[in-house]
């Protein structure tokens, strides 16, 4: 990894931080890699937004590499970061998945003991309570190091998008480089050099998923977060199907589950 963040990810982070919207897409995977410097404090934090957008919070606790718990007014809260996903650990359904003690380290390392700012998109919390958050430290985005060290992946829900187009070439980069996860547990999707960006993948790879109905005959598709997107099994023999876009799949006759 450079030692600093190339001048048009700067640029990407300070379009952000004024409030620009970007379009949908994200991914789904696995991290690896050596623990790296955040990238320096000089260009970035020229970019961040105002602080005055920001809460201050005590890290009392690294649940894994997305996950912390803090302490803001007396009270803890647990923190999901928003806008990146890192491999499972904890879930006691799932086995430990690949990188996801390297990715939880990482983590640690970042923030354990630190004060910390949040910073809110639009969403306050998640299904399960969870607050949604960027976190800085020391003017410093956690959720963009992880992601451009190649121990987090993009992991879009609109309409949290704001630091979307950022993330995006992020990771792009730690791919191209081999960092982390998209080195030692994946094998990469090759992807034509103007292919298409799929929703919620951010790469060529499809995700979203056609199912038909068994019982009604109806065609409801489902995107990575929802209810029942984990649930479902999708039989290609049977005519269903994996979808780019959700522009696509409308096209082609499903609707969006409502759950």
């Amino acid at each position: 990894m450079k030692s600093s963040w190339p001048a048009f990810l700067v640029a990407l982070l300070l379009l952000a931080a004024c409030g620009g919207e970007t379009p949908t897409a994200t991914p789904t995977a696995t991290p690896s890699a050596t623990a790296s410097p955040l990238p320096p404090t000089a260009e970035t934090t020229a970019a961040a937004s105002p602080a005055a957008d920001r809460t201050a919070a005590q890290v009392v606790r690294v649940i894994d590499g997305d996950t912390i718990v803090v302490v803001m007014d007396g009270l803890e809260h647990r923190v999901r970061y928003t806008g990146i996903d890192t491999p499972e650990t904890v879930d006691p359904r799932l086995p430990v998945e690949c990188f996801g003690r390297e990715a939880s380290q990482r983590n640690r390392e970042l923030v354990e003991g630190e004060t910390v700012e949040l910073e809110k998109d639009v969403s306050e919390t998640d299904q399960y309570d969870r607050l949604l958050r960027y976190v800085w430290v020391e003017g410093e985005m956690v959720n963009a190091t992880l992601v451009g060290e190649g121990y987090a992946m993009v992991v879009t829900y609109p309409p949290d998008v704001k630091y979307q187009e950022l993330f995006l070439e992020l990771e792009r980069q730690a791919r191209a480089e081999g960092q982390g996860l998209w080195s030692a547990c994946l094998t990469p999707t090759v992807c034509p050099p103007e292919g298409p960006i799929c929703d919620y993948s951010g790469t060529c790879e499809p995700v979203i998923k056609g199912n038909i109905s068994k019982t009604t005959g109806e065609k409801i598709y489902h995107v990575p977060g929802g209810e029942y997107y984990d649930k479902t099994a999708i039989d290609e023999a049977a005519g269903e199907r994996w979808f780019c876009t959700e522009q696509e799949t409308i096209g082609a006759g499903w609707r969006r589950s409502k759950r």
